[in-house]
């Protein structure tokens, strides 16, 4: 039997979930810059006392919101892994594609990344936490499902992907699918050599608990 969630644990993680969510809504309307945290707490049905409580400051809150953002587009990330167990090269440029698709296309995030204000310091200068999580999970998903490489070439490669697809996000070159293409066949023969080795189980692994 798994262990119970811990009401008081369950009851932040539910707050903090709402008053993201309220702030995603808000974004869908006007810009962050438009955006109070009193608006935000309004939108939750909290008071601006709570919200401050819990993230602290404008930036932090900013800064969470980015995280839970690049959290998601992680998640889909493993979806595209998934789908092309088969050939790790193909599954790696799926998963930037995604990535840069995303960026383009999610309003959200295109105005966050691009539009020079409040939050781009969370994905470009100040983007430590950001890179170090999604390279992490990244790292994680490629290990568990071509667990024959290398803990070395799979931090590498989850890290480079993660700073290119910020990089190539931020400052577009060219459409996604053809940035994709081209990062994979750049980073090709490393995934090759990495992950592609023959007669090794490649079936995606459990998460941990």
């Amino acid at each position: 039997m798994s262990a119970r969630t811990p009401y008081a644990v369950a009851a932040r993680e539910l707050l903090r979930d709402t008053l993201l969510d309220a702030a995603r809504a808000e974004l869908e309307q006007r810009a962050w810059s438009e955006v109070t945290m009193a608006d935000v707490a309004a939108a939750a049905g909290v008071s601006r006392q709570t919200l401050y409580k819990e993230f602290g400051s404008r930036d932090e809150f900013a800064q969470a919101f980015v995280l839970r953002e690049a959290d998601g587009f992680i998640g889909a990330v493993e979806g595209a892994l998934d789908a092309h167990l088969d050939d790790a090269r193909a599954a790696l440029t799926a998963a930037f594609g995604l990535f840069l698709t995303a960026a383009a296309e999610d309003p959200l995030i295109r105005a966050a990344i691009r539009g020079g204000g409040e939050m781009l310091p969370f994905v470009t200068t100040q983007g430590q936490t950001l890179v170090e999580g999604a390279a992490e999970r990244l790292r994680w998903a490629i290990a568990a499902r071509w667990p024959q490489a290398a803990e070395h070439d799979v931090a590498l490669l989850a890290e480079c992907v993660v700073r290119l697809a910020i990089s190539y996000a931020v400052l577009p070159v060219a459409p996604a699918g053809m940035t994709a293409s081209s990062i994979g066949e750049l980073l090709g023969p490393f995934i090759d050599r990495a992950l592609q080795l023959d007669g090794m189980d490649v079936s995606p692994a459990a998460a941990p608990a």
